[in-house]
């Protein structure tokens, strides 16, 4: 009996604990969460144009695309030309220190941009810019 008891108490010093490495598991995760930059994105896939001098925008949070049927897109929203304007000075609200960034597809009509960035202007967002492929 007296070594059945010893065999038991020499199984259990054997197992392993997972205590500790469960504690550096959620502390990895709860890292990467935090540290995850987030990519906001307009809602619709736009076929950009090709532009050789194209730059990144670092401060791009309002995002507007326009699909080849001038639909405008707005945080995964379809928005009403009319109230482009209102949209935007609301996101702007929010972080005023963004920009705003124009996806227009090719076959989107040059009006239909030029809506979009006066709705922008009139919002007090003087930093707008059109987003293109590069090479």
């Amino acid at each position: 009996m007296r070594r059945s008891v010893l065999q038991a108490a020499e199984e259990e010093d054997n197992e392993i604990n997972l205590t500790p490495m469960l504690d550096v598991v959620f502390i990895m995760l709860i890292f990467f969460i935090v540290t995850a930059s987030f990519i906001k994105e307009s809602g619709i896939e736009v076929n950009r144009p090709d532009a050789p001098t194209a730059t990144v925008a670092e401060n791009a949070n309002i995002l507007v695309a326009i699909n080849e049927s001038n639909e405008i897109w707005i945080d995964r929203r379809k928005v009403d030309p009319r109230a482009v304007r209102a949209v935007i000075e609301r996101m702007h609200a929010e972080n005023p220190e963004g920009s705003v960034v124009i996806q227009a597809d090719k076959k989107a009509y040059t009006e239909t941009v030029v809506t979009v960035m006066d709705a922008a202007r009139q919002a007090k967002v003087f930093n707008v810019s059109i987003a293109a492929q590069d090479d």
